[in-house]
């Protein structure tokens, strides 16, 4: 599946290098992923526009996976906003994140659904990197 990948949305996606989003986002920018960042309180990170929400994207920016650094209570409003967005096929929640009602949501309407992986772990593996 990765290898279909080119553009991730990270919500959540910290400006400070200390932060496991940002250094995910980092190593996936790394291996040649365009990376969108998703924070309402950051304007850009890693050379790349933020937005404040997913609808806020434009939609000629075509997202493939939607990776979410959140607490597992508030991943629904994010599945949420892609379903409404209509575009994106995968919803993948980092490592430590689940949320049974959000994975339920995003399936009942067609989208793949990862919870509780490290996208750049994962990546790395597949890679042997």
């Amino acid at each position: 599946m990765l290898q279909k990948i080119r553009t991730i949305a990270i919500v959540g996606l910290s400006d400070k290098p200390d932060r496991p989003s940002h250094e995910v986002a980092s190593y996936l920018q790394s291996q040649g992923f365009r990376i969108i960042p998703v924070n309402p309180n950051i304007t850009d990170v890693l050379n790349e526009k933020a937005y404040p929400n997913l609808l806020a994207v434009p939609r000629d920016i075509k997202i493939d996976i939607v990776d979410i650094f959140r607490k597992s209570d508030q991943v629904l409003p994010h599945v949420e906003e892609v379903i409404e967005r209509g575009d994106v096929r995968t919803i993948w929640m980092q490592e430590g994140v689940v949320n049974e009602e959000a994975a339920a949501l995003a399936r009942k309407n067609g989208l793949d659904v990862i919870m509780d992986f490290c996208l750049m772990q994962t990546h790395k593996k597949l890679s042997n990197n």
